[in-house]
């Protein structure tokens, strides 16, 4: 591009006119886990981490002038004269970058980007000293690459949510360990609102306008975004909702170390998976049933065909034999605006025509539900999510319209775990309330169930009924023993326990220890005692 000579002697005044090697620019964006402290003694609270590394961080500190917890994102500082270089060189790259961003390698990208941007200082005749070079590298890397603004928050692996309620507005997150925190950023300008949601769209691979103005989509990391882009429709200007997923799922073990779980629990509920039993996880939005759901997948023996249906991209399975399918929305066809429209339905009955072990759904909702209790009577082992807030609301949501079941099928429902999110000020806390075992569905349409392992919130510790109709079910199939099964599940909370205890959390880490326990037991209990079980898959 062509510079004008006022820009050229602007900056000339500054500094000299002469080419320089600058450092390669790099971010760090990997998944970061921090001891952060407890959330107990709020007041007193202030904790500083990186979100990419080394340029942004976040202080999540208690602000006695509001009285709450803040989330303030730092970033690097631009003096004025920097910002205005910074300014012309953002200019300069969008008149001559016109290429998709999409699918393309970040490292190749970000070498690209600092050769051009070396090649407008040069035609400026700017010299920046490195580290001036660095931040403006930064903030091309966040606006070309990454998501303006938020995409230090989208790094940030302990958030769940970010917020956005129009211009003028700040941002909330809602952060793993603290809850719902208010953030430093806010859009004042309308503008630059809506070319975000223009780049979530065209990230997504969706199409957002003034006649479509509403956005339901999945960004490249696999997290779900909820858009307007409208005032029509939002009187404070385009809003966002995003749910963040992690890049690398929770493993059994890492729930463990949360206390969402305990080792029983688990262990009961790898003997019920190994044994092809259905199991459904239920519970409010955002109480952890799809990260629930994936962790205790890692239980299925590794030779399984296992066939996952979603309308969102979220589980991510280690096994080899798996098949993945999500559904596609329509397209605009004449009148008809759900032209070609694969839905769960339609996935679920090819599904069963592809000699699955194991069927998974992400969530279910509607007529799709019969397919797959159709499925469960036939002997197909399914899990999936549904949202409700305990067995009896899960049944008559399941024997009433639209879905509408017979209480026969519902009846093939092995266990309902039922997750829970407690969001009070001091508290933020996600727990498997109950794991509760289907018996049987009465003349009246209530459901008759045993609640096998509860949660006790005084104590924040778990309680097994001493009675288990899955262990009877199970001793039916293997022939082995009640008593023997339940020395089973005392054996491998034991080896769980043991994991979790010596920092086996990782999804691939803890997925090699479960195949080292179905190839051999002894040989795996044997390792984790002498603690070389994490460093034999090293």
């Amino acid at each position: 591009m062509i510079f004008m000579e006022e820009e050229k002697k602007k900056f000339g005044l500054f500094f000299k006119n002469k080419s320089v090697e600058y450092s390669k620019f790099f971010v760090d964006t990997k998944n970061q886990f921090y001891d952060l402290p407890s959330n107990k003694n709020r007041e007193n609270l202030s904790v500083r981490y990186p979100l990419i590394k080394p340029y942004s961080f976040v202080k999540i500190y208690w602000n006695s002038e509001v009285e709450e917890l803040l989330y303030e994102v730092q970033e690097p500082q631009m003096d004025e004269n920097l910002y205005d270089i910074f300014k012309v060189v953002k200019g300069g790259l969008e008149e001559l970058i016109n290429i998709k961003f999409t699918g393309t390698d970040t490292g190749k990208l970000i070498d690209f980007l600092q050769q051009t941007v070396e090649s407008i200082l040069l035609e400026l005749g700017l010299k920046l000293e490195n580290s001036n070079f660095l931040k403006i590298m930064y903030y091309i890397y966040r606006d070309f690459i990454g998501f303006n603004q938020i995409e230090p928050l989208l790094s940030d692996y302990y958030i769940e949510d970010i917020e956005c309620n129009g211009v003028n507005s700040p941002l909330y997150v809602v952060h793993r360990k603290y809850g719902t925190l208010k953030s430093n950023i806010i859009f004042e300008d309308i503008d630059r609102l809506t070319e975000l949601v223009e780049k979530m769209a065209q990230k997504s691979g969706r199409y957002v306008s003034y006649s479509q103005p509403l956005l339901d989509a999945t960004l490249p990391d696999g997290s779900r975004v909820n858009a307007t882009y409208t005032k029509d429709i939002t009187t404070r200007g385009p809003t966002f909702t995003i749910r963040k997923f992690s890049k690398e799922p929770w493993s059994p073990t890492h729930l463990l170390s949360m206390r969402s779980g305990s080792p029983e629990m688990f262990a009961y509920i790898w003997l019920a998976v190994e044994n092809g039993l259905n199991i459904m996880v239920i519970g409010e939005t955002g109480s952890g049933k799809t990260t629930f759901l994936n962790a205790f997948t890692e239980f299925i023996p590794p030779q399984a065909r296992i066939c996952s249906i979603e309308d969102t991209r979220e589980l991510n399975l280690p096994h080899e034999n798996w098949l993945p399918a999500v559904t596609r929305q329509g397209f605009n066809v004449g009148s008809n605006v759900h032209a070609n429209e694969i839905t769960l339905f339609d996935l679920l009955k090819e599904t069963f025509r592809q000699n699955p072990d194991y069927v998974i759904v992400g969530e279910i909702r509607g007529e799709e539900a019969s397919v797959l209790f159709q499925g469960m009577a036939s002997g197909h082992s399914s899990f999936g999510t549904f949202h409700a807030s305990s067995p009896d609301a899960l049944v008559r949501r399941l024997t009433t319209p639209p879905i509408n079941l017979s209480p026969t099928l519902v009846e093939t429902l092995d266990i309902v775990a039922v997750a829970i999110h407690n969001k009070e000020q001091k508290v933020n806390i996600r727990r498997i309330k109950e794991l509760d075992e289907i018996d049987r569905i009465d003349k009246n349409g209530e459901v008759i169930y045993n609640k096998v392992y509860s949660w006790d919130p005084k104590l924040d510790s778990y309680n097994f009924s001493k009675k288990s109709l899955v262990l009877e079910k199970i001793s039916g199939i293997s022939g082995r023993s009640v008593s023997d099964l339940q020395k089973e599940i005392t054996r491998r909370a034991l080896f769980l326990k043991r994991l979790e205890e010596n920092k086996i959390l990782g999804f691939k880490d803890f997925n090699n220890a479960i195949l080292e326990y179905y190839l051999n037991p002894d040989s795996a209990e044997e390792k984790i005692t002498q603690n070389v079980l994490g460093a034999a898959y090293e």
